[in-house]
């Protein structure tokens, strides 16, 4: 019964997490393509399971619905089964933030959770 209740609670979970998810699943074509196009790309690496990574979501997802956030293109790279992108960013924890301004990567950060923090990132790519 215990089992029941505990899978039953981590699907609840889930499901919450999934709520306040952020961008759009990472595509390395259409990464290349909003590079080329000198647009403001925030890509995440993300993990459903990640406590920091969903306090982010909470905060992104309310500062990048509105202006001059509203600019970025975002992009969510999974942590846990897009390994050979991780990779690819150099990146080894969930939880990473990186900034892209006319194609060129100008900052990232591990683990910030502070919201006014991650907003003068990101206004760095504007």
């Amino acid at each position: 019964m215990f089992k029941f209740f505990r899978n039953l609670f981590l699907l609840f979970l889930f499901s919450i997490s999934s709520a306040f998810a952020v961008g759009d699943a990472f595509d390395q074509a259409r990464f290349d393509q909003l590079l080329k196009e000198g647009k403001p790309v925030l890509v995440a690496i993300h993990a459903d399971w990640c406590s920091t990574c969903r306090a982010q979501d909470v905060f992104l997802k309310e500062l990048l619905s509105a202006p001059p956030y509203n600019k970025f293109q975002v992009l969510r790279v999974d942590f846990d089964k897009q390994k050979k992108v991780v990779r690819s960013f150099k990146v080894q924890w969930q939880s990473t933030l990186i900034v892209f301004k006319n194609g060129k990567e100008i900052e990232r950060s591990t683990s910030d959770t502070d919201k006014d923090s991650v907003a003068l990132m990101l206004r760095k790519a504007l």
